[in-house]
């Protein structure tokens, strides 16, 4: 493989940047009008996984200058206890922003809890409301991932109106508010999925291919048009010749990268986004709760 430096898409370094961007908005926002957002997330019970993501948060939180609120409930909690405590954050004003950790235990209805979450509140952007704003083209928190997929596309190509994206991938959390936000840029989106006939055909297509399956290097090298915008969201663990699980994408990256005009890897590509468009949307949904417009924090506030 012969990595053109160009080509691969730092998202390391480009969530470094936005996190240092959000940073000087809090700054200007605390001094100008007084208000520190604050972000609550919640976590019911101790996986592991989701310990380490949660602890990363809280860290990434206050490192931007916000309060970062903790609630940490027992594994058996039931569905009602961990509703009110959703309502408790809901008429918090020092809370801003409520993320409910997921999985959740199989005892708890996660689509009632996200819909009890207060939508000005959703950081996610899993609330039903949010995903009807969202796709029906106006103004809504936009779930993580998808958000910073669109911003380093935006970074890379500036205006994206005409390009033919295909996503391939249909779940609520990416694909979908993925298509949106594309449709949302004037691009001429197709949402393609394992059913889909003739994917590969499909997926040459596309000037934009955003890759969202879970299957590990799906998508091979001679699907992609050549000089194609690459965004590959898959993190699976696989088996290495050593015997040690190593992480890869949706996509063959050794062969992608000689093809495409630009591509993720992974890890170092839309993974360390999330948390960082988490704090974008903190910023956001404050700015919106005081009637602040966001743009009069700084440039390129979003």
């Amino acid at each position: 493989m012969t990595e053109r430096a160009e080509v691969r898409i730092d998202g390391k370094a480009f969530a470094e940047r936005v996190r240092a961007r959000v940073a000087e908005q809090v700054a200007v926002l605390r001094g100008r009008h007084g208000i520190v957002p604050g972000l609550a997330v919640v976590l019911v019970g101790d996986d592991p996984a989701s310990e380490i993501y949660v602890r990363n948060k809280g860290k990434q939180t206050e490192a931007a200058g916000m309060q970062s609120l903790q609630i940490r409930l027992p594994a058996d909690t039931d569905e009602a206890t961990l509703l009110a405590a959703v309502n408790d954050l809901n008429g918090d004003r020092r809370v801003n922003g409520i993320l409910v950790q997921l999985p959740l235990p199989s005892q708890i209805d996660t689509e009632r809890v996200i819909a009890a979450i207060d939508p000005a509140k959703d950081v996610d952007g899993f609330h039903p409301i949010n995903v009807g704003r969202l796709m029906s083209g106006g103004e809504a928190l936009v779930p993580c991932t998808p958000l910073g997929c669109m911003m380093m596309l935006q970074d890379r190509l500036g205006d994206l109106g005409g390009l033919e994206a295909v996503v391939v991938g249909r779940s609520n959390i990416v694909g979908k508010p993925m298509a949106a936000l594309l449709l949302k840029a004037n691009c001429t989106v197709t949402v393609a999925h394992s059913r889909t006939r003739d994917l590969p055909g499909v997926c040459r297509r596309a000037d934009i291919l955003v890759a969202a399956t879970g299957r590990p290097e799906m998508i091979r090298g001679d699907w992609i048009k050549p000089g194609a915008m690459v965004i590959d969201v898959g993190i699976n663990r696989i088996a290495g010749a050593d015997g040690k699980n190593r992480l890869v994408g949706d996509v063959a990256y050794a062969e992608a990268v000689e093809v495409a005009g630009g591509i993720t890897p992974v890890p170092g590509g839309v993974g360390p986004m999330t948390i960082a468009c988490l704090l974008q949307n903190t910023l956001t949904a404050t700015c919106r709760q005081h009637g602040i417009d966001p743009a009069d924090l700084g440039a390129g506030s979003g």
